[in-house]
């Protein structure tokens, strides 16, 4: 069938619609720029509240999105007003009060970076659908590998969307080196994941995405905060072993999510390396201490991992989400992926390297431009005096912490991560309800984690606005939520 140009013109569809008009760009560009910068102006200020959270029919009724969806019409001057109101509900990470998730006070780089991926959208897992962005994402791995200890042709890596996803990545690498007919066939029964019992959520997602099923991921002996007892390993994989499993995967933290304590890794490492046994550090959050010459001791022994992941969205300051999957030998992850599609991989010059060989993503976004834009502007150091700066108030507030009387903490932080709790909110309810009666307050966010079977309040550290004089507002406002709680029953 056959469409003549007045068939066109009869729909009032033109050939040019869609088209951008550039004094519209202009306009909009503008709105939203000062829109943002008066977010970020508030939010580092603490003059607004930290997070707000009503119900999502009482903010699709505010935002007038049923509306806007049916009609559309949205110009600069409207889109004003929704930013006004779109920018006041969520979670401001800019803002001193905020110390809850392991999310990322983005950096001013890596949101051009966001706003340049957002007008190009080079989606380039395939070289010719993004030279500059491969080329820049190549770079910024040889950069982590060579922190990683890695330094050299052999390593290599990618940048997925994601923590989960990286670590579903690096255990698909490690089932293909244990078990080489595992992308046609299916895995054996036989096949288990050691982990301590605190690792991330995604490890257990990623046993079962791999058809290995959530059992399969057997729990490490640990001490009473969580930390692998590296000389019980070799104990558990015997008793594997007898039963007649392989281990494909051994996992560490660096650091545990909920507490910010990082395993013993250059013990494990050993231990492994000695038995064949793969070894997969979890580096997500706490791999950017390798940028702090007093810090990357709490990572001792990352080079001898198979495989790490670590999330440039997390202390690297970048925007979510951008996590590095690295493997020690890059044919590992090679091995990993071994699907054809006639219509994407075909013998021509493609210029450079096709990095969806290497990745579960068909499409990719330009990840590895937002931390290279950091790095560029900050420099190697500046991320580094970052880190250093974030965990150095973390280990403020535990000193605080330790003069009060009233407050109780299980553990001298390691990281930006610190757990404590309040004597007069004892029980688990009662930090729930603590913890949400400072949301509601909206001055501090923090989140909650179990340590040793209890339950405990717990500070991130992450915004650069969070000072002194917050650690001590913070503090005044747990002790008088937690009396609040008490006297409430």
């Amino acid at each position: 069938m056959t469409h003549r140009p007045e068939d066109l013109a009869r729909t009032g569809v033109t050939a040019a619609d869609g088209v951008w008009e550039l004094s519209e760009w202009d306009r909009a560009i503008d709105v939203t720029v000062r829109r943002l910068r008066a977010y970020v102006d508030d939010s580092q200020r603490g003059t607004a509240r930290v997070i707000s959270r009503q119900p999502p029919e009482e903010l699709a009724r505010r935002l007038s999105l049923a509306t806007w969806i049916r009609e559309g019409g949205m110009d600069a001057r409207s889109l004003d007003g929704f930013l006004a109101t779109y920018l006041d509900e969520g979670t401001r990470l800019h803002h001193p009060g905020y110390l809850a998730h392991q999310c990322a006070s983005p950096d001013l780089p890596a949101a051009l970076g966001d706003l340049i991926h957002g007008v190009t959208n080079n989606a380039m897992s395939l070289y010719e659908m993004g030279a500059a962005a491969a080329t820049v994402e190549l770079a910024v791995i040889d950069w982590m590998l060579d922190k990683v200890g890695w330094a050299g042709r052999s390593a290599g890596g990618v940048l997925v969307n994601g923590g989960s996803l990286a670590n579903v990545t690096a255990l698909l690498a490690a089932r293909a080196r244990a078990f080489p007919e595992a992308w046609n066939t299916g895995v054996p029964r036989r096949a288990v994941i050691l982990a301590p019992a605190a690792c991330h959520l995604s490890i257990q997602r990623a046993s079962a995405i791999l058809g290995l099923g959530r059992d399969a991921v057997v729990v490490l002996p640990c001490d009473p905060l969580g930390r692998v007892v590296v000389s019980a390993i070799p104990e558990v994989v015997e008793s594997q072993e007898r039963q007649g499993h392989t281990v494909m995967a051994v996992v560490a933290n660096a650091c545990a999510p909920a507490t910010g304590l990082y395993d013993e890794l250059l013990g494990m490492g050993r231990l492994c390396n000695q038995r064949g046994l793969w070894f997969h550090v979890d580096a997500a959050h706490g791999g950017s201490a390798l940028l702090v010459p007093t810090l990357k001791r709490l990572l001792t022994g990352i080079d001898l991992a198979d495989s790490v992941i670590w999330d440039a969205h997390k202390m690297l300051r970048t925007s979510t989400l951008a996590a590095a999957v690295l493997l020690k030998n890059k044919t590992d992850l090679d091995r990993a992926f071994r699907q054809e599609a006639d219509y994407l991989f075909f013998d021509d010059d493609r210029g450079g390297p096709d990095l969806m060989t290497r990745t579960v993503e068909g499409a990719k976004a330009q990840l590895g431009l937002k931390l290279f834009l950091n790095l560029a502007w900050r420099g190697e150091a500046g991320l580094g005096r970052y880190v250093a700066g974030r965990y150095a108030t973390a280990h403020r507030l535990w000193e605080l912490l330790r003069a009060r009387t009233d407050f109780e903490t299980p553990f001298e932080p390691q990281s930006n991560v610190v757990c404590f709790r309040h004597r007069d909110a004892q029980g688990d309810p009662r930090q729930v309800a603590l913890r949400d009666r400072l949301i509601a307050g909206g001055r501090f966010h923090l989140a909650s984690s179990m340590v040793g079977g209890t339950r405990w309040l717990r500070a991130t550290v992450m915004a650069p606005a969070t000072d002194e004089q917050t650690l001590h507002a913070l503090l005044d406002a747990v002790k008088l939520a937690a009396g609040q709680v008490r006297d409430e029953g």
